[in-house]
């Protein structure tokens, strides 16, 4: 599966556009990884438990993006973009959505 942001993708043409697709996942911080982050944030630099955190989020949500565009016979999804909302205090959604298509070589 080919998952990109962009909408064109070199040496391939869209031959079906089959529509929206997205995946998300809420994820809640941990008390554990609070306190090591509140103690970096004291000192500065990367809070490296967030990060992987959110890597883990984006992961996921693009597993279901691909899933869910997989069911519709795609082969590719193109514009995918990301967005995040907050849905309680210490609980964010990641979504991923992109547009499911099938994608010939392109001839030329």
């Amino acid at each position: 599966m080919i998952v990109t942001t962009t909408d064109t993708i070199v040496g391939k043409r869209i031959v079906r556009t089959l529509g929206l697709v997205r995946g998300n996942t809420i994820r809640a911080r941990h008390v554990g990884r609070d306190i090591v982050a509140g103690l970096r944030s004291v000192v500065g630099g990367e809070i490296s438990e967030y990060t992987k955190l959110m890597a883990e989020a984006r992961e996921q949500a693009v597993d279901r993006m691909v899933e869910e565009a997989q069911k519709l016979g795609a082969n590719a999804v193109v514009e995918v973009r990301f967005s995040t909302s907050e849905v309680m205090k210490a609980a964010a959604e990641l979504l991923a959505f992109g547009t499911a298509v099938v994608v010939e070589d392109d001839e030329d």
